[in-house]
């Protein structure tokens, strides 16, 4: 695989600021509004573009500082679109003492990509957890919606090569 990954670059799509637009205004009115918007916003289209912030504001009538802060402050909040397949690979206090860490680097050099980042061609969007609530059975990764337990490194080759 190669090393490149897909750039942040923020590309303007043709309707998506009056999609988000018709999200915000949906759900301005809840308590605490701001995270659901963001949250329904990835959830429809995939992640939160930097595009996104300014509308959001506009519509919560708030500073673009205080999105872009919430925006980057939580992991939960892609930026970027996520590759067809998600590796997540926990890294919880029960995972890492059972080999974790050294799974997460392999990963990353058979990947060719760092947590929170997509193969340039699109495939692998690579992620780290902080448990999955399956602490016996570390490490664990969650390849999609697919959970895996006592994962190698040879092991995650396997998993990897399904796939793709």
């Amino acid at each position: 695989m190669t090393s490149e990954v897909v750039a942040a670059a923020s590309v303007p799509v043709p309707g998506r600021a009056q999609r988000v637009r018709e999200i915000a205004t949906e759900l301005k009115g809840l308590r605490g509004a701001l995270i659901p918007i963001l949250h329904a916003i990835q959830e429809e289209l995939e992640y939160v573009d930097q595009g996104d912030i300014p509308v959001v504001a506009d519509v919560l009538n708030i500073a673009v500082a205080e999105v872009h802060g919430v925006v980057t402050f939580y992991k939960d909040f892609r930026r970027t679109t996520i590759g067809r397949t998600t590796v997540a690979i926990c890294q919880a206090e029960a995972c890492r003492s059972v080999g974790a860490v050294a799974l997460a680097e392999h990963a990353k050099r058979r990947t060719g990509c760092g947590f929170g980042e997509t193969t340039a061609d699109g495939r692998l969007t690579l992620d780290e957890v902080f448990c999955f609530g399956n602490c016996a059975l570390g490490p664990a990764v969650q390849v999609g919606d697919k959970l895996h337990g006592r994962v190698t490194p040879a092991r995650l080759d396997a998993i990897l090569g399904e796939a793709r």
